[in-house]
């Protein structure tokens, strides 16, 4: 890194990518237990629950594993000071909007779950949005090189 063309970042920037990259292992966790979910677990889904996730395209698995494994990648970036978290930040948000359209608007999930159930997926397409200001913002004040 070129020292002298960085700018050294405040304190609340490394909070911030800190929780980023926990928030994002969360993401990772969930991820894996949905891909290594064992018949025993199946069974104690509802039969509708169960049917959801037995229909879900694989473009769906694959835009989750883009979302959560990039936006992991993404905050490591960012925690390392590097310029292309914000590339890495919006393939994660991609991702993030695949798997969201899917869930809003080509699926059962909020009449098998309710209505409360948009506030994760809310949250998360708004914590990728906010990853990519983040990562422009420390570009643009030499945070990131």
């Amino acid at each position: 890194m070129n020292e002298k063309l960085a700018v050294k970042p405040p304190k609340w920037f490394w909070i911030v990518s800190v929780l980023a990259l926990l928030w994002n292992l969360m993401g990772v966790g969930a991820y894996l237990q949905q891909v290594f979910m064992f018949a025993e677990d199946l069974e104690l889904l509802t039969q509708e629950e169960r049917q959801l996730m037995e229909v879900q395209p694989a473009w769906v698995h694959g835009a989750f594993a883009i979302a959560v494994w990039a936006g992991a990648l993404g905050c490591i970036a960012l925690l390392l000071r590097k310029k292309w978290a914000r590339a890495v930040l919006i393939i994660s948000l991609l991702g993030i909007l695949g798997q969201m359209t899917y869930m809003f608007f080509m699926s059962d999930t909020f009449a098998v779950s309710g209505s409360s159930a948009m506030i994760m997926p809310i949250m998360i397409i708004v914590v990728g949005f906010l990853l990519v200001f983040l990562a422009r913002s420390a570009t643009d004040k030499k945070w990131l090189v």
